[in-house]
C-alpha cells in the first residue's frame, strides 16, 4: 500500500536543495518537504551545540508535516548532530557524511582524498575518520571554506573573485596531489565548474546527494514506506525566512521554478 507521507530536507539555507534535486531523480513519486534555515544560515560557525539544537528544531518542525524519514542535507548539522538526533526520533533519520566518505573511497586511484566543508564540519573530522575507517590506508587532507556558502547564497557562482577565492583555498590541497575531492558541503556543487577549473580534470569531484538518496531509497523500500503511486509527488519549501531570494537562488539549484515558497517558524 502507498505511504504517501512526504519525506523531510532539510539544511542551514538554499544548499540542500541539491539532496532534493538527486532525490527527486531517483525517486519522483515522492512527496518532499524542504526546511532551509535562512534565518540562521551559516552553520558552519556555530558551536556543536547549537547545531544541535538547532538540528532539533529543525526535526520538529519538519515532523508536523508527518514526514516518513527525514535526510539532513547540511554536512555541518550531519558531522556533529546525527548521532544525537538520531537516538531521539523513532523515524529513520540519515546525515550526508557516511554516504559521501564511502563514494570518495570507491573514486580515488592514488589514496590521496581531500575534503573541503565548513570550519565546524573540518574541525569534527568526521569525513576524515568514516574515510579511514572504508578505506585505512588512504591519506585525508582538509580544509574549510567558510566563504564558499555566502558566494553561492547571494548567487556568485563563476565570477573572478570566486575563482580567486577557490583557488587560494584549494592550493593546499593540490600541493598534496589529491585526486578526489570531497565537497562536504551541500551548497558547493553549484561551485563545480569553477573547482574543476582550479584542481584540474583529472580530480574527481564527490558530492553526497546521489548516495545519500539511494540510502534513502533502501529504507523505503525496506521499511515498506515507498510511495509506488504513478504520479509526480508534491514537493513543499519552507525557509526561516526571506522566501524571495531563497526561491531565486533555489531556482539556480534545481533548474525549474520552485512555486511557492512559505515562510515556518521554529517549534
Amino acid at each position: 500500500m502507498a505511504d504517501q507521507r512526504p519525506v523531510g530536507i532539510f539544511d542551514s539555507g538554499v544548499g540542500g536543495l541539491t539532496v532534493v534535486k538527486e532525490f527527486v531523480r531517483l525517486l519522483p513519486q515522492e512527496n518532499v518537504v524542504y526546511f532551509g534555515d535562512t534565518a540562521r544560515v551559516p552553520y558552519g560557525p556555530k558551536s556543536q551545540e547549537t547545531v544541535i539544537r538547532f538540528s532539533i528544531e529543525n526535526i520538529l518542525l519538519l515532523l508536523r508535516h508527518r514526514v516518513k524519514l527525514i535526510i539532513i542535507a547540511c554536512n555541518t548539522a550531519s558531522s556533529v548532530a546525527l548521532s544525537t538526533v538520531g537516538e531521539n526520533f523513532r523515524i529513520p533519520v540519515l546525515g550526508v557524511i557516511q554516504p559521501g566518505a564511502q563514494a570518495a573511497a570507491a573514486a580515488t586511484r592514488n589514496r590521496r582524498i581531500g575534503v573541503i566543508g565548513t570550519r565546524t564540519t573540518v574541525k569534527s573530522r568526521a569525513y576524515e575518520e568514516a574515510i579511514r575507517r572504508i578505506a585505512p590506508g588512504a591519506s585525508v587532507f582538509s580544509a574549510s571554506c567558510p566563504l564558499f556558502v555566502p558566494l553561492v547564497e547571494e548567487g556568485w557562482l563563476d565570477t573572478p573573485v570566486t575563482v580567486q577565492i577557490a583557488a587560494d583555498y584549494l592550493q593546499p590541497l593540490r600541493a598534496e596531489q589529491i585526486d578526489t575531492l570531497v565537497l562536504g558541503c551541500t551548497h558547493y556543487p553549484l561551485l563545480k565548474p569553477v573547482l574543476q577549473r582550479v584542481l584540474g580534470a583529472e580530480v574527481v569531484l564527490v558530492d553526497s546527494a546521489q548516495q545519500v538518496s539511494l540510502q534513502a531509497q533502501a529504507i523505503l523500500e525496506q521499511e515498506c514506506l515507498l510511495n509506488d503511486r504513478a504520479h509526480p509527488g508534491q514537493l513543499q519549501f519552507f525557509v526561516s525566512d526571506e522566501p524571495d531570494n531563497f526561491a531565486a537562488v533555489g531556482r539556480q539549484f534545481l533548474g525549474f521554478e520552485l512555486g511557492k515558497v512559505e515562510k515556518a517558524g521554529y517549534v
